[in-house]
């Protein structure tokens, strides 16, 4: 078998983010695509272009020992497009993992335990996000990324654009929730995002071009 330098491996690296990119997938796809043939690099010493069904057995079984089985998964679809449009190499392990069927239901709150959670959350840009993101039924990607723009308080609907599978749709706004978004708009006064970073303070918060996306890594604080 040949073997690969590291400049080949990371030439071959930059051809797969070019077809990630021209293939139309979204951010988080191409992000999680690109760190599986990161770390399968990693683990077979940039090696991976010609990974036999024992070397993938014994990367998968490991890997789902310290991941879930989401991880497992997108690493299994990352080196299939990888060998698919850099390699040009037929996918041979079709059958290679077979991820148990799950079906959770969600933990539904009531209207009035709703509002007891966001009454207890003392930061205000935090009870505002919660707020709106419980309202309109937000995913938390769909709320960080909100624009003033998007809230059409004549129509009182809200625009959300480019969600999951590249789709626009229209939400209902309530009134209550309007008077959230004026209120919390009165405080941080930035012209383009509902939730605006925070890099700067709130001082600087007017002048933000970035959501405060750390919002969707912090569980409901209620300290």
């Amino acid at each position: 078998m040949k073997t690969l330098s590291q400049s080949d491996f990371n030439k071959n690296y930059q051809t797969h983010l070019k077809h990630l990119r021209l293939k139309g997938l979204r951010p988080k796809t191409i992000e999680a695509y690109s760190r599986a043939i990161r770390r399968i690099g990693d683990y077979f010493d940039n090696q991976i272009h010609d990974l036999s069904e024992q070397q993938l057995l014994d990367y998968f079984s490991n890997l789902l020992n310290t991941h879930s089985w989401s991880a497992v998964k997108l690493d299994l679809y990352g080196l299939k497009f990888f060998y698919t449009h850099v390699l040009h190499k037929r996918w041979e392990q079709v059958n290679l993992i077979k991820p148990p069927k799950t079906q959770r239901l969600p933990d539904i709150v009531t209207i009035n335990e709703a509002h007891q959670l966001f009454q207890v959350t003392r930061k205000l840009s935090y009870r505002a996000f919660y707020e709106v993101l419980h309202s309109l039924g937000f995913r938390l990607g769909e709320g960080l990324r909100l624009e003033v723009s998007e809230v059409d308080s004549q129509r009182m609907r809200v625009h959300i654009r480019d969600s999951k599978g590249n789709k626009d749709r229209f939400v209902p706004l309530a009134k209550v929730t309007l008077n959230v978004i004026r209120r919390f708009g009165l405080v941080h006064r930035t012209p383009l995002f509902i939730f605006p970073g925070r890099h700067g303070g709130l001082k600087s918060a007017h002048l933000a071009k970035t959501p405060r996306i750390e919002m969707a890594f912090r569980p409901l604080c209620v300290r």
